[in-house]
């Protein structure tokens, strides 16, 4: 028996959750009343009400099975029926939904709910049985066309085919290819080597498979790993990029895309799709060394392998695969890491393909959860290193160089380990005087990036600087001398921002920023040398008075974001560092004052700030900045999907963006330049840290510009995710701020925005900044609210039982601050207008409510009186009872002075004659005579 009420006390507990908004937290309750419950009738009901949820929760599968059982145990239960019709038509069964609809419409044929859906979802089926008829044969006639040899009319093939790819996007149509043997018949597309024909395939099977594992693993079946990696690999270069996105969709499809299953005629058990990921691994690894493979091919290779092998939170717990690749696989991403281009043999490789290895070795070292797991990488690394070290002469010798350097660029734990091995540092030094320019190139960046790593490679520290200057002095080389340059930047910049610690004499490093800026902007070296210049300033430009030079030089910053658009995209993580020095966007937290006197007390090291680093030349750098082009630059970097576009190369993007925005005069130029949607995919991806900056950064915009058209169409509701991101109790309370007053105006444009706002669950963060102790916080929270009660759902969650919100406003309608005092009574105005059950609640709140709504029709604000106006107006309109009360007050009196104010305050004399007028029509008081 005390099981029994247990549960009943969980569901009424679910119920209340369930009205107040919180659907996961009401199944949370209806679940445990259900593990408690033995009854049939009332594990019925809490079967139905987890469908509700599940509904509320989109998870439509899941809502179908709970509407199911109940049904089970009373098949003329409507609700139940209703909700699993509901769920059918999410999942795709029509016909199903309308049986169900039609056995709720028997039930309860007067019921005009359960009539208008039925009608809706007739039409829809119409609708649909319609094209389908239509579909049925065009499919088979388009790969008539596409398959017909004898057909000459490139038109009409190309036609086809378009029209093939679109059908294929819709859910409909990619299942009528499927059961129309679509699979076999693009494959025979893919087959005939043709590359229009080859897109068309590879495009309509993206269709096929998004989000669809059943479907998925008959199109691998079909095709299998070895074609499609063999596509991958062939030489036109957007055939194997259609087949990378191909892949690509596969992958997530086989890892996530259970979800989007319809059950039909595919709806055979899949079997378990950790094998054929593995499959399409392994043969993306044997594509890595194939000889045969396109360079970009084996670009594509190592880019998907970046996207779909690690984890992609350390919150998953399983690292498997990325253990298996590293046992399959590592010393296969090191043959293209080590690759010397031009060298007879070599594979043929881009200039972006050793980045992307780094960038891979980087993600799996990672992904390493303890050091036996780190062992077993070092050891597989030093083995491969050393197995071309030893016994290949000199050509083994630039292998193992070029393979620390890719390490050192990586997971440089695991290249400073490499970098020990005896002899080695003996053979980068011969290397580094070689006549031959390969060679030396090879040694010269292997230096650098040790350079790079100086706190741990001792040797480089005590030596880098003179053995560099004399490459850099003597070398007839351009190509050379660059490279020697930016490792003695590297070393030069040791002291970072601070301007007491500079490793250079006075003026050395002037020179050395000169050098750089004259190489980048000769336009008669490649690019993939003139990056080497950019290399140095990302270190050179720690200093305040570089920056200050190269903002002055016009023609140095245009020949660096010229560089961001070229082929070679190792170049942006430098563009990146030098701009987030430009605009001091970098963490510097203000020293203890107390602290620096005891530094100085105790003759320790304090750091300096240069001059130029204040607060004004950082404000002149950036408007510089902007006049030459860097945000259509930063927008570019974020268009391209390169593995160099690292989450840490996202962040310090992010950091740039949010300097720009910092003055509001400057915003409406970011926007027009492309910046407003730069920073929208830079807000979801990334770093946490990044991801921040760049939402807080939407937030500046939002504030001050119009959100409609700083982010016009769909792209404004792509912002409501960042903005409530900012609202995290981690957050700094300026990013609160910021946030809640961008939400404030979003949540003010549309009714959709605001359901946007509600479904990533921000109302309760806002709820809670409204007791923040912050003044301003408090104060943005409540606005924030204001706006969100033109909100159905959020007009009920202010009349939810145990609930203290309508109090809250209540009060804060008496508090001192005048602003707080606005933006709460406005709300109590939109919600007693728009809500009269509130104003029967708002007595029942607190015993002050009287004398603060008085306050309200007393101040000396003509805006305040208003707002008390037109709540008195409301709860004098909802209910006899409550206008008893106010009539038998002081506020009876105060209206009656109110209403003759017309000249001055016409809408306050207005809405107190409408309380006045009420009163008398409830016989409450008798009219007055001189006012009518």
């Amino acid at each position: 028996m005390e099981a029994a009420v247990t549960a009943g006390q969980l569901r009424e507990r679910g119920n209340a959750l369930f009205q107040a908004g919180d659907h996961a937290a009401a199944l949370a309750a209806y679940t445990e009343a259900l593990s408690l419950c033995e009854a049939e009738p009332e594990q019925a009901v809490l079967h139905r009400n987890r469908a509700a949820c599940y509904l509320k929760l989109e998870d439509y599968a899941k809502a179908e099975a709970d509407a199911s059982k109940a049904i089970e145990a009373d098949g003329r239960d409507v609700k139940a029926l209703f909700r699993r019709s509901q769920a059918l038509q999410k999942l795709g069964r029509l016909d199903q939904a309308v049986s169900d609809l039609q056995r709720c419409v028997s039930l309860e044929p007067k019921n005009k709910a359960f009539q208008e859906a039925l009608r809706a979802l007739g039409s829809s089926m119409h609708e649909r049985m319609k094209t389908m008829s239509c579909t049925d044969s065009k499919v088979e006639q388009m790969f008539q066309i596409l398959l017909d040899p004898d057909e000459k009319d490139e038109d009409k093939k190309q036609k086809a085919a378009q029209n093939l790819i679109v059908l294929a996007r819709e859910e409909a149509g990619a299942e009528k290819i499927f059961q129309s043997d679509g699979v076999r018949l693009l494959t025979r597309l893919l087959d005939t080597a043709k590359a229009d024909l080859m897109l068309a395939a590879l495009r309509t099977l993206v269709g096929l498979c998004t989000g669809h594992r059943s479907r998925t693993a008959a199109v691998l079946a079909e095709l299998e790993a070895p074609r499609l990696s063999a596509v991958l690999g062939v030489e036109h270069e957007q055939v194997s990029l259609a087949a990378c996105n191909l892949l690509h969709m596969m992958f997530d499809s086989l890892k996530e895309g259970l979800q989007k299953d319809f059950r039909g005629k595919e709806d055979a058990v899949v079997p378990d799709s950790s094998k054929d990921l593995k499959v399409l691994i392994k043969h993306l690894l044997e594509l890595l060394v194939l000889e045969g493979a396109s360079a970009h091919g084996r670009d594509n290779a190592l880019n998907l392998l970046i996207k779909v092998v690690p984890r992609k939170s350390s919150k998953e717990t399983n690292n498997s695969l990325s253990l298996w690749v590293i046992d399959q696989g590592l010393k296969k991403v090191l043959e293209v890491g080590s690759t010397v281009c031009g060298a007879p043999g070599s594979l043929p490789v881009t200039e972006n393909s050793r980045m992307s290895a780094s960038v891979l070795l980087s993600k799996l070292y990672d992904d390493l959860k303890c050091d036996a797991e780190r062992e077993n990488f070092h050891r597989l690394c030093k083995d491969y290193v050393r197995s071309w070290f030893e016994g290949h002469e000199l050509a083994g010798k630039l292998r193992a160089v070029q393979a620390v350097s890719c390490l050192l660029q990586g997971p440089s734990d695991a290249g400073n380990g490499v970098l020990e091995l005896e002899g080695m540092m003996d053979s980068v030094l011969s290397l580094c005087a070689s006549v031959c320019e390969a060679h030396q190139l090879v040694a010269v960046e292997a230096l650098i990036h040790a350079a790079d790593k100086a706190k741990r490679a001792s040797f480089i520290t005590a030596n880098g600087v003179s053995l560099l200057k004399e490459i850099y002095k003597h070398s007839e080389r351009d190509s050379i001398r660059i490279r020697a340059l930016v490792g003695l930047c590297k070393l030069g910049s040791a002291g970072g921002t601070d301007f007491s610690m500079k490793q250079f004499a006075e003026g050395s490093t002037m020179k050395l920023a000169k050098q750089c800026r004259k190489w980048l902007c000769n336009e008669a070296m490649d690019a993939g040398t003139r990056r080497w210049a950019v290399e140095g300033l990302a270190y050179l430009t720690f200093d305040a008075d570089v920056k200050e030079e190269f903002v002055e030089d016009k023609a140095a910053m245009q020949a660096m974001f010229h560089l961001v658009r070229s082929e070679d995209r190792s170049v942006l993580y430098a563009v990146a560092s030098t701009l987030v020095n430009c605009t001091n966007s970098y963490d510097h937290e203000e020293p203890d004052p107390q602290m620096l006197e005891l530094a100085k007390y105790a003759k320790q090291h304090v750091p300096e700030q240069h001059p130029k680093d204040k607060p004004d030349f950082v404000k002149r750098r950036v408007r510089k900045l902007l006049t030459a082009g860097v945000v259509s630059a930063l927008a570019c970097i974020v268009k391209s999907e390169n593995p160099a576009l690292t989450d840490s190369c996202r962040e310090l993007i992010s950091r740039v963006f949010l300097a720009l925005v910092e003055e509001a005069e400057d915003r409406g130029s970011v926007v027009a330049q492309g910046g407003g949607k730069a920073l929208i995919p830079l807000s979801l991806e990334g770093t946490e840290v990044g991801q921040t900056k760049a939402a807080q950064a939407l937030a500046k915009i939002t504030i001050t510009s119009n959100p409609e058209l700083a982010f016009p169409g769909e792209r404004i509701y792509e912002v409501v995710r960042p903005l409530v991101s900012l609202l995290h109790l981690q957050r700094t309370g300026l990013e609160n701020f910021e946030g809640l007053m961008a939400l404030t105006n979003l949540a003010g444009i549309s009714e959709r925005l605001r359901q946007k706002i509600l479904k990533e669950k921000a109302v309760p963060m806002i709820e809670g900044y409204m007791f923040e102790e912050h003044e301003l916080i408090r104060l943005a929270a409540t606005e924030c609210m204001c706006n969100m009660a033109m909100s159905k759902e959020v007009q009920e969650l202010f009349l939810a039982e145990g609930s203290d919100r309508l109090k809250l406003m209540v009060l804060y309608s008496g508090e001192e601050d005048e602003k707080l005092r606005r933006a709460a009574s406005g709300t109590l105005a939109m919600l007693t207008t728009l809500h009269p059950a509130i104003c029967k609640r708002i007595p029942q709140v607190t015993v002050h409510w009287l004398e603060i709504l008085q306050a309200l029709l007393l101040s000396p604000s003509t805006e305040l009186q208003h707002r008390g106006a037109v709540v008195v107006m409301n709860m004098v309109a909802a209910e006899r009872e409550v206008a008893e009360q106010l009539m038998a007050s002081e506020t009876l009196e105060i209206l009656s002075v109110l209403a003759k104010d017309d000249q001055d305050k016409p809408r306050v004399a207005q809405a107190a004659k409408a309380s006045l007028a009420q009163a008398v029509a409830y016989g409450l008081i008798q009219p007055n005579p001189s006012q009518a």
